[in-house]
């Protein structure tokens, strides 16, 4: 009755290496992408000095993604989180430690 299965094949295979793609790192670049408006925003909330150094970090992260595509796919997701976290806990921060006001 069951002797003959189907194969489940991956979804996506790269045609020149025959290798499966990952989903993860284009999850990862999403939410690192997704997190730049808030990056962009952080003038209304923060001082231009803070804005530059949040910019900054979203750029290394950004460039970040690019490097571990590959390698380490699994990163990619976690920077994507990490992304949203750090402006969350730099803008928090800022207002409580710095006294930060609009």
């Amino acid at each position: 009755m069951f002797r003959r299965r189907r194969r489940i094949r991956p979804a996506a295979i790269d045609p020149a290496t025959g290798k499966h793609i990952s989903p993860l790192p284009f999850i990862g670049l999403v939410l690192v992408l997704s997190s730049l408006f808030l990056y962009a925003f952080s003038g209304l909330l923060a001082p231009v000095w803070a804005v530059v150094v949040l910019l900054l970090t979203w750029f290394v992260m950004f460039v970040l993604c690019f490097v571990w595509w590959t390698p380490h796919p699994r990163r990619v997701v976690l920077l994507g989180v990490v992304s949203w976290a750090w402006w969350f806990v730099a803008i928090t921060a800022g207002g409580v430690l710095l006294d930060w006001t609009a």
